[in-house]
């Protein structure tokens, strides 16, 4: 038997204060228009909180769909390591490709820069795209969290998040040797991986001396942007025992 369909609500349920919740919107649509779901159907939703709430439709309107919530669980399959990823825009769709597969990796969060030699730009209904396909994936990976992806302009202001996180890796084309033992890492991690153009000196010189950053090198082979960050966030997971 298939597994009951997932949704993500907008806001935080307070359960069993509340136990009713209307599906709207793009939700609803996908619900009803896309999965043909009716009267009965049984479904999980997700707050954001690690909590998977049992559910079944009790009712199907026009514009919305109210489920009544039965019970829940805690989601088993979040990581148990922060890991924070920094990528830099990438052309196309490939943003999308890293924030997909980062986020069925167990990545927390997702940063996506502008730097000095990024030819892509990102707006803000890009970066809306960029969560939503972060969305979508929490669903597929059956996580509970959809990591939250946000925008940074300058390279600097993505540096600032790195505050507070025990590991700052950084992959760099100026390094022959990794700084870092990659096979050793425990505790929150965060990693910076660049965009087609890859980076200006005086970016990783900044990284390194004012934020701890450590620079790494992925090998001989000469990586695709996407490549780069899909494998470095693969990498880490294994790492800190996370795919296992």
């Amino acid at each position: 038997m298939a597994a009951p369909k997932r949704f993500l609500t907008e806001n935080t349920i307070n359960y069993p204060e509340e136990s009713e919740i209307l599906l709207e919107g793009e939700q609803f649509n996908h619900a009803k228009n896309v999965l043909r779901l009716t009267v009965g159907a049984e479904i999980t939703l997700l707050d954001g909180s690690g909590r998977e709430y049992s559910a079944i439709i009790a009712a199907c309107g026009k514009r919305d769909m109210t489920a009544h919530i039965t019970g829940f669980s805690v989601g088993d399959k979040e990581p148990h390591t922060k890991v924070r990823l920094l990528v830099g825009a990438l052309k196309g769709d490939k943003t999308e490709l890293v924030v997909q597969k980062a986020t069925e990796l167990g990545i927390s969060s997702v940063g996506v820069f502008g730097s000095k030699y990024c030819s892509a730009y990102l707006t803000p209904s890009k970066i809306e795209r960029l969560n939503k396909v972060a969305r979508e994936a929490t669903k597929q990976c059956m996580r509970s969290v959809a990591p939250e992806v946000q925008l940074y302009e300058k390279f600097e202001d993505a540096l600032r998040t790195s505050e507070g996180y025990e590991n700052k890796l950084f992959a760099c084309e100026f390094e022959s040797v990794s700084q870092a033992d990659i096979r050793k890492l425990s505790g929150p991690t965060i990693l910076i991986v660049g965009s087609e153009g890859g980076f200006a000196e005086e970016e990783y010189a900044l990284a390194r001396e004012k934020y701890g950053f450590k620079g790494l090198t992925l090998g001989k082979r000469i990586l695709r942007a996407e490549t780069a960050a899909v494998a470095l966030c693969a990498i880490v997971m294994f790492s800190l025992g996370e795919m296992a």
